[in-house]
């Protein structure tokens, strides 16, 4: 073989080599989320992860996997700490029985407007994410659904029309209201919903207007009680060890798409809930605000359930507390 082909071989093999490592050098990475396509939180999760590939000129690829298909929604947060998935997305009040600061926007009553909620994140968010890391997780973003409103297959006057309806339960909070008002908890999640609602498994529940339009809840469901009880987050995390793996510029990629995400996150929920309720309208469902005795009813529901909230979050919780009422 000639000085010539031999050279054209080794200029092949080197560009192999560097192709190779180029390759071995882009880290792939998979978020879940049980949650649809079209939902804004999994708009949300895509753009976020576009806009770290492109921060990371290709480095760090996130694929996101909606609609439960790698995980259950209970099992997400589990996944990421154990490494079977780098990044997830979970609704914040499913592990409140891990820890009560994770319930704290679930508290019924204490955030009912996008301001006041956006309040009580940035009093919270540190505690949040000081409760993460002991769990080998990283927070990276939250962001908001609708306001909690209560969806049922009857009218209901005041809480007492409650006792009897198979409660959709799946958190802390919305099991203890079925036990508070005679209702029958039912656990679903929400990739679980539509089938639950069709099937009769469910006829009632308190969830946002978003879910409602998710499940097209009307083709089970006929009224919509805009209660505004509470304004629930996901949060979305990484696995510690995966995060500090990355190349510095690589994290601070990761970090600004996040800090982008959960701005326009906030921004998406506050556009989307007059669409939301507008659907529930135009698919005639009765949609209105609770009367006066079924206000009333819930009110002190609230309360109660506040009380139990405090009573588990101890001194944190009240620290907490105290710093958004300040705010």
């Amino acid at each position: 073989m000639g000085t010539s082909n031999l050279a054209r071989l080794g200029l092949a093999a080197v560009a192999f080599l560097a192709g190779t490592t180029a390759s071995l050098a882009d880290t792939q990475w998979v978020l879940p989320s049980a949650y649809p396509p079209a939902n804004y939180h999994v708009q949300n999760l895509t753009q976020f992860a576009a806009d770290v590939e492109a921060a990371s000129k290709g480095e760090l690829k996130i694929t996101v996997h909606p609609s439960a298909a790698l995980f259950k929604a209970p099992d997400i947060k589990r996944a990421v700490q154990t490494g079977q998935a780098q990044a997830g997305e979970v609704l914040m009040s499913l592990h409140e029985n891990e820890n009560p600061i994770f319930g704290i926007d679930v508290v019924p009553f204490l955030a009912t407007s996008f301001d006041q909620s956006k309040k009580l994140w940035a009093a919270s968010k540190e505690t949040v994410a000081a409760a993460l890391d002991a769990q080998g997780l990283k927070l990276l973003y939250a962001t908001p659904w609708p306001p909690q409103g209560i969806f049922t297959k009857k009218e209901l006057a005041s809480v007492a029309d409650m006792n009897g309806l198979k409660w959709r339960a799946y958190n802390v909070g919305t099991s203890r209201i079925a036990e508070l008002v005679g209702a029958q908890p039912v656990t679903i999640q929400a990739a679980e919903l539509p089938q639950a609602l069709a099937t009769g498994v469910v006829d009632g529940l308190m969830t946002s207007s978003a879910t409602g339009v998710d499940s097209k809840i009307w083709e089970s469901l006929t009224h919509y009680y805009d209660t505004q009880a509470w304004i629930p987050k996901n949060v979305i995390f990484v696995n510690k060890a995966s995060f500090e793996a990355l190349d510095p510029t690589v994290q601070t990629a990761v970090l600004d798409a996040a800090a982008a995400a959960e701005t326009r996150g906030w921004e998406l929920a506050a556009e989307k809930t007059a669409g939301y309720m507008g659907q529930l309208k135009s698919n005639r469902m009765t949609v209105g605000a609770p009367g006066d005795a079924l206000k009333s009813g819930l009110t002190e529901i609230g309360a109660k359930l506040t009380e139990d909230w405090l009573a588990k979050a101890g001194s944190e919780g009240a620290a907490v507390l105290d710093a958004y009422k300040k705010m």
